[in-house]
């Protein structure tokens, strides 16, 4: 489940929080296993042809729903670790320690913690806001996104973008606040841009007009 990321200060830790949830093997395997059943659907062309191929063969239906069953039921065995496997390094939160002044840092993903960092492997923080806003005559408000990139010593790390509703300035300046002392550079990006008119169908247009124009006559 997203939530707006947002800095939690607790005890032992302060915590940019991106996801709420608990982690562990475990409860990822277990959250994953609903998600898989959009796997049989996912892959329902071929399972259909497949079954198509059986009727023009001349198979009995109860001999076609077996087959189409059992197919479904490896999709979704298949799916689920795959699944499960993917998702296994979503970053839930980064935890920095001690709470006042961090000397280390770990990324707690959906499979579990990683170990423990020196602070200073973390070398830049870069959040991009994204507002995307209605154009004109739009009834649809405008969608605000947060994407999260973290530049450590010898890789990085990236977080699609999540709904964000709050104040990126102020996130932005207390992640700094909290980070200035190891040296890292937290930079924050605003991009806006204006959600897309829809295209007027030009067939159901032309149909409506001559129909109007047969019925005033």
């Amino acid at each position: 489940m997203s939530t707006d990321p947002l800095l939690r200060q607790g005890a032992d830790s302060t915590d940019l929080v991106l996801r709420v949830g608990p982690a562990g093997p475990t409860w990822n395997a277990l959250t994953s296993a609903g998600q898989a059943l959009f796997a049989p659907l996912a892959l329902g062309v071929p399972t259909l042809l497949v079954a198509f191929c059986m009727v023009l063969a001349g198979a009995r239906a109860s001999t076609v729903f077996v087959v189409v069953g059992v197919i479904a039921g490896l999709e979704y065995l298949i799916g689920w670790p795959a699944l499960a496997l993917s998702r296994a390094r979503d970053i839930l939160r980064v935890e920095f320690a001690p709470a006042g002044v961090p000397a280390s840092l770990r990324l707690v993903r959906a499979a579990g913690a990683d170990d423990w960092l020196p602070v200073k492997t973390l070398r830049e923080v870069r959040l991009t806001h994204k507002v995307v806003e209605p154009y004109q005559g739009d009834y649809k408000p405008a969608v605000s996104t947060l994407a999260l990139e973290l530049v450590l010593q010898g890789g990085r790390e990236r977080l699609a973008p999540l709904p964000f509703g709050g104040d990126p300035q102020r996130l932005a300046d207390a992640l700094e606040a909290l980070l200035d002392p190891a040296g890292v550079v937290v930079e924050l990006r605003t991009e806006r841009s204006t959600r897309d008119r829809p295209r007027p169908n030009s067939g159901w247009t032309s149909g409506g007009s001559a129909s109007a124009g047969s019925g005033g006559g």
